[in-house]
């Protein structure tokens, strides 16, 4: 009888080229190999080719998958031997173009893994040279091309997940004790004034965590970074000449790979470690990582659009098509949609969640226009759609945080009828409602009171409490909180779309002067009102999200859509944080403040025992009366100190009556009217006021008052 060994031996497959598995999708390291699976239904031949250097146009090794070796199903699949660490490779995936049919296969280029989880870093990288046919040509994608694209395609990176994670640990925060300050890994660090040794990188971001910790957030929801091309917009800024940017990132060419340009250490796998690093040093700190994720849409664009990996693969499965199948629906504003419910691709979504969960220790998403993942094979929205039902109910998922822009390019607008439980939301009505009250316009006073509750009126009806609204006032898309009370109107030329680019109504005021001024009168009411937007935040039930930069007054010049500036308009300016040091140190009042005093961040809404709302005359409000704009409120600390808020959004000041305290005397934590150090105060620093049965209100100021 055979020793198992020598059995094994005889009966195994041998030489450095295997069938290989079909699953998982991807590259993965096996045994001493790859194991590589790619799904292409309706692809009719495809061939692996592997490359010594990013920038080669010939490979190293090419293999053609036979499919009756290489096929299972719908998957192409292959092992190879001897492969080391770093390789570079890529597909070519052949069959019919046929654009009328929606097919729109080509050979001749080179295309990106799905499932890739490293892509070699190119910052010259051009789409031209990814087109799938003749742009020449009188009939456009009709036509195909026959350009080999290799040498100019940047190529998947086979790489372990081999890395010490110690003894990290997510820090889980409860929504209730969650923080959120939203910012961009490039942005944050690359100017020359942030004073790091890595600018504008993953590292460059752990290098500031302990500006971040003083401050008292709890997560960084990091704008994009799954792997993108900068250089894909062709306008220059009709201002300087210079070519723009896709500085934000939201168009991804592959969903689980980090960006490679964000790593100081390399772009050939090492952004994956470097993210790795980023991650374990947050947790360390702990503070959560929460990525800003492009699900609905890829790069590809439109029909004019390169191909790049999706479409070169199986384009019907990948896009919703209209129709006339040379065409795609366009939920989104970017020429495409991904055909998020089709089972295929809800799998491969899935798997990338997963990965970064799994693989790089991510604590949860923010889903970028989250509505088009609800949408059917013909764009109608679905009541329960599959994916986001599977996204909540997912068992490795269920820890993390899902929050999603629950609204599309195409006219959706979900904010509260979002799907299930677990999905929070950016709540784009407090955004505008709370501006809207601070601004003095009219009819406000009852939207502004459900605001600052929770939102009941927007989540209890599905079972869903205060903390499925994320508050905020300020986020990447619009005016940073600086220019919301500087600028009266949009100033986007820079962007060379003729101002036409980005949301007309802000609802914001300058003021007085558009833009910057030396004005001592307007400039102490633009302080005020940043004081008040600061303050209506942090006292909100509800998940506050602080745009990264506003603690310090950051301005992108009246620029509300800076998604392709990538220069100093978007960059943080740390010279701003000396300078407006004050407005720093309020913000960081403000969480302690919120922190101390758990009652405004309960997940549960307000009921008639736990608050009391009164006018200036300490009578209930008039919520029908549209001139109304003072109103107060007393909110029971629940054994933790009783709250007295008062707010102003009016032009004159208002002495308002109070309510006795529950207990002990009225002190001041907060008056945004009066100058530093003097408008805010710890709590246990709280200022006697005299009398006690009523307080001036400045106009366009708010205050707390604490009961000790």
């Amino acid at each position: 009888m055979k020793k198992l060994h020598e059995y094994l031996s005889a009966v195994s497959e041998s030489g450095r080229v295997r069938a290989g598995t079909p699953l998982p999708l991807g590259a993965q390291i096996h045994g001493n190999g790859v194991n590589f699976a790619l799904f292409a239904r309706h692809a009719t031949a495809v061939r692996l080719e592997l490359y010594d250097q990013p920038d080669d146009g010939i490979p190293s090794l090419a293999v053609d998958l036979n499919p009756l070796h290489h096929r299972t199903g719908d998957i192409w699949h292959v092992w190879i031997g001897g492969i080391s660490l770093g390789q570079c490779y890529g597909y070519r995936v052949d069959g019919p173009y046929q654009p009328m049919s929606g097919l729109r296969f080509n050979r001749h280029k080179l295309l990106l893994d799905p499932y890739a989880k490293a892509i070699t870093r190119k910052d010259d990288w051009e789409f031209d040279d990814a087109l799938g046919y003749n742009p020449d040509s009188p009939v456009l994608d009709l036509s195909f091309s026959e350009q080999d694209n290799a040498a100019l395609m940047p190529k998947c990176v086979c790489i372990p997940e081999y890395f010490d994670w110690g003894q990290d640990s997510p820090p889980r925060h409860p929504w209730s004790k969650t923080l959120i300050y939203e910012t961009h890994v490039r942005g944050l660090t690359i100017h020359p004034s942030s004073g790091v040794q890595h600018p504008g990188t993953y590292r460059g971001l752990i290098e500031k965590l302990p500006f971040l910790q003083a401050l008292g957030i709890t997560a960084v929801e990091l704008m994009p970074v799954q792997e993108f091309n900068q250089n894909e917009l062709k306008r220059c800024n009709p201002l300087t000449g210079e070519r723009l940017k896709n500085y934000w990132g939201y168009n991804p060419v592959a969903f689980s790979a980090p960006k490679a340009s964000y790593a100081s250490a390399g772009g050939q796998g090492h952004q994956l470690l470097e993210f790795k690093e980023m991650v374990k040093a947050c947790h360390r700190a702990g503070i959560e990582v929460i990525l800003d994720v492009v699900f609905n849409h890829t790069a590809e664009g439109n029909e004019l659009g390169p191909t790049l990996s999706w479409r070169g693969i199986d384009n019907p499965v990948y896009y919703l098509l209209e129709d006339n199948k040379r065409r795609y629906l366009d939920f989104s504003g970017t020429g495409n949609s991904i055909y998020a419910n089709h089972p295929v691709v809800r799998d491969m979504i899935l798997d990338s969640l997963r990965y970064w969960v799994l693989e790089l220790h991510v604590d949860g998403f923010r889903f970028d226009l989250a509505s088009v993942l609800a949408r059917d094979r013909w764009g109608n929205l679905l009541p329960d759609p599959p994916l986001l039902e599977r996204i909540a109910e997912d068992p490795i998922l269920r820890q993390v945080k899902l929050i999603a822009e629950a609204w599309d390019a195409a006219g959706a607008y979900q904010v509260g009828q979002f799907s299930e439980r677990r999905w929070a939301e950016w709540n784009g009505r407090y955004r505008d409602e709370v501006r809207r009250f601070w601004r003095g316009d009219d009819g406000m006073l009852g939207l502004f009171a459900s605001r600052i509750c929770g939102s009941s009126d927007l989540y209890q009806h599905s079972g869903k409490g205060p903390e499925a609204s994320i508050n905020y006032i300020t986020c990447h898309d619009g005016f940073t909180l600086n220019d919301l009370v500087s600028y009266a109107y949009k100033h986007n030329e820079a962007n060379g779309e003729a101002n036409h680019d980005g949301m007309d109504e802000n609802f914001s005021a300058n003021y007085g002067v558009e833009g910057p001024t030396d004005d001592p009168v307007i400039e102490q009411l633009r302080q005020r009102q940043i004081k008040n937007f600061l303050l209506t935040l942090f006292i909100s039930r509800g998940v506050p999200m602080l745009l990264g930069g506003d603690e310090f007054r950051r301005s992108q010049r009246g620029n509300n859509n800076a998604y392709c500036q990538d220069n100093e308009i978007s960059w943080y300016d740390w010279r701003l944080l000396n300078r407006h040091r004050q407005i720093h140190r309020f913000t960081q009042g403000m969480i302690a403040l919120r922190k101390a005093h758990p009652v405004l961040s309960k997940e549960a809404f307000y009921h008639s025992q736990d608050i009391l709302w009164f006018n200036p005359k300490g009578k209930p409000p008039d919520w029908w009366d549209p001139r109304a704009k003072q109103l107060g409120c007393l909110i029971y600390g629940e054994g933790e100190g009783d709250l007295c808020l008062l707010f102003n959004a009016g032009d004159t000041e208002v002495s308002f009556t109070l309510p006795p305290p529950p207990t002990g005397r009225w002190r001041r934590v907060a008056d945004t009217a009066l100058l530093p150090p003097a408008d805010i105060s710890a709590s246990g620093k709280a200022v006697h006021i005299s009398p006690q049965d009523c307080y001036c209100v400045l106009d366009h100021s708010s205050v707390i008052l604490l009961a000790l």
